[in-house]
């Protein structure tokens, strides 16, 4: 059970370390204010401190891919949502190590774009499509399911909401502030991976660790059950009162 817990901590630390690494990394960098610099950026050989945004691609990944094995036990048979997690935790880890060539996107004397970054590109727009995905997914998945229906909505509106902040990025709309832009779009997608971890630990029972039983499986439930039963918590044989008194 620990590490069931700790798996749950995952994926409220993956997206806050990740947001921190950004912020950090920000304020870092002199010459170029927020608006400007991309969070791919913020990882380029000529960043100031390309290594603290490279840490946050890596630690949101590992971190995402430990969550949803985990999400992925929970909701089975039905986890396609908590392999969608998995596969932008694998894609961020994929970002954060094969890096963009500049800090900014154009400038004078850029000349082909490397390998590397051709990869980063490409493992970011695989990070991207999941994260939106994955919440819409699990939202369907959690709306019949009574101790997860609280959450579909919410799953709803983060990912609409991410979806629509990164049209608005893509299309340049908003230019002089693309950067923030994007920042938005992307702790929206990730406040709904921090909203699944966050319930995901509120539902599970507090005194006996055990979850509940809407995520047990028939032969889980008699095991439960005797566990239950040794903390002198769990349903016990019915004790019958004493019978009528047989008169003499």
């Amino acid at each position: 059970m620990r590490l069931s817990r700790l798996a749950g901590w995952c994926g409220v630390a993956g997206p806050v370390l990740f947001t921190v690494a950004w912020l950090v990394g920000s304020l870092r960098q002199s010459g170029h204010s927020m608006a400007e610099v991309q969070l791919s950026g913020l990882a380029a050989d000529d960043a100031r401190d390309p290594q603290i945004m490279m840490a946050g691609f890596v630690a949101l990944g590992v971190c995402s891919i430990v969550f949803g094995a985990a999400l992925g036990r929970d909701i089975a048979p039905r986890r396609a949502g908590a392999r969608l997690v998995v596969v932008a935790g694998t894609a961020a880890v994929a970002a954060g190590v094969f890096r963009r060539d500049h800090l900014l996107l154009t400038g004078p004397g850029f000349a082909g774009e490397s390998w590397h970054n051709q990869v980063h590109d490409v493992a970011s727009g695989v990070a991207y499509g999941a994260m939106l995905v994955a919440p819409l997914v699990l939202a369907r998945r959690f709306r019949g399911d009574p101790d997860w229906a609280v959450l579909s909505r919410p799953l709803q509106l983060l990912a609409l909401g991410s979806a629509a902040t990164l049209a608005v990025f893509a299309s340049r709309a908003l230019e002089p502030w693309n950067g923030v832009v994007q920042r938005v779009a992307v702790t929206l997608a990730l406040a709904a991976e921090v909203l699944i971890a966050a319930w995901r630990d509120h539902r599970r029972q507090p005194d006996t660790g055990l979850p509940r039983h809407s995520q047990l499986t028939p032969g889980q439930l008699g095991s439960a059950g005797t566990r239950g039963r040794r903390l002198g918590r769990g349903p016990g044989p019915v004790r019958r009162g004493p019978g009528p008194v047989r008169g003499k």
